[in-house]
């Protein structure tokens, strides 16, 4: 075991986390599902949506078996929703190829939807006793400044460079403490500001810290100015006193979630009332504006509540749009600002 790696471990030992949710019963299946939610996510915010998903799936054959709308109810508000229907694809593969049971081979892991070969790796060491090594968010930070490498990870050869160094200091012992303990080191000494330098078991060994590049290092992504669009949600209110939602396509943004249709002005949100609900709008109400950033772009949203003369029967057969009580947030995957949106319509309609 190399210098790194022992060191690393020591400090493991008394100072990392070892009480996290899927720490206690470390089974492939809760493994598999917390680094799912732990991409591009804190673990803070993950704690609670883990608890709830867990609880209404408690196994892989529990999950493949549930309706993809109610997995995405599950996963609402945690973003990146692309994860949620890859999850449950994944599950299904699980069963039907594995019997329900997650294949100890990396190659095997790695081509399961949405497993990387970070996760894949983390998924073999951590709960299936194989050794992989890992490059999550955290991991790259570790590395980069434990060798000073320059460069943003996204960068190919940066990257390579980092999964050079990762395989050389994953050991053959303690591969699943150690898996652990390089992202603990990430998440709670090794920051991306102000790293506590002084407390962490590396200090001595670290390129940056000899060369105060700490700060520096790993490199940033090259910034873009992000775009704003605008958009316009037509929301149909029923005299059934229902909401009109549509699913929305399985690629892009907020994939395969419920949401209002979207439209470019006013006059579109009236006329996609009346040839696609079949209804014309006797009020139309402008609710309160709301901005949602996703990474590429902002989003402007402008809210338009419209009170259809007549229910749309016409359209009660398509498995593509639904309508739900207004005062009832139905439980299917919506995403947060689409909730907000929800809940101010049905406020403003009591």
């Amino acid at each position: 075991m190399d210098t790194f790696a022992a060191q690393l471990l020591d400090w493991f030992d008394d100072h990392g986390r070892h009480d996290l949710p899927w720490q206690k019963d470390a089974t492939p299946y809760h493994t598999w599902l917390s680094e799912i939610m732990l991409q591009q996510t804190q673990v803070a915010t993950v704690i609670p949506y883990y608890e709830r998903f867990k609880e209404a799936f408690p196994s892989v054959r529990a999950l493949a078996a549930a309706p993809i709308d109610e997995v995405l109810h599950y996963w609402s508000g945690l973003g990146y929703y692309a994860r949620a229907r890859n999850l449950h694809k994944a599950a299904v593969m699980v069963v039907e190829e594995f019997g329900g049971a997650f294949p100890a081979d990396l190659d095997a892991l790695e081509a399961l939807p949405g497993v990387g070969r970070s996760t894949a790796g983390a998924i073999l060491s951590t709960a299936l006793g194989g050794r992989a090594p890992i490059l999550d968010g955290n991991v790259k930070r570790v590395l980069a400044r434990y060798h000073a490498v320059e460069g943003w990870p996204g960068q190919t050869a940066v990257a390579d460079k980092l999964w050079e160094f990762a395989e050389v200091h994953t050991p053959h012992q303690r591969v699943a403490s150690y898996t652990q303990a390089i992202m603990d080191l990430g998440a709670t000494l090794c920051t991306r500001s102000k790293p506590a330098c002084v407390i962490c078991p590396q200090t001595e060994g670290c390129q940056a810290r000899k060369r105060g590049l700490q700060e520096q290092l790993p490199g940033r992504k090259p910034k873009k100015e992000k775009p704003t669009k605008h958009t316009v949600f037509a929301i149909a209110y029923s005299p059934e006193r229902e909401l009109w939602c549509e699913r929305r396509p399985s690629s892009g943004i907020w994939g395969g979630l419920w949401c209002f249709p979207e439209v470019e002005n006013d006059a579109q949100a009236k006329q996609y009332c009346e040839h696609r609900l079949g209804s014309e709008v006797i009020e139309s109400k402008p609710l309160e504006p709301l901005r949602h950033s996703f990474s590429h772009y902002h989003l402007e949203i402008k809210p338009l509540l419209l009170t259809l003369a007549r229910s749309p029967t016409i359209v009660r057969e398509r498995d593509d749009l639904r309508s739900w009580p207004a005062q009832t947030l139905p439980k299917v995957g919506i995403a947060a600002p689409v909730k907000r949106i929800w809940q101010e319509a049905a406020t403003a309609l009591v």
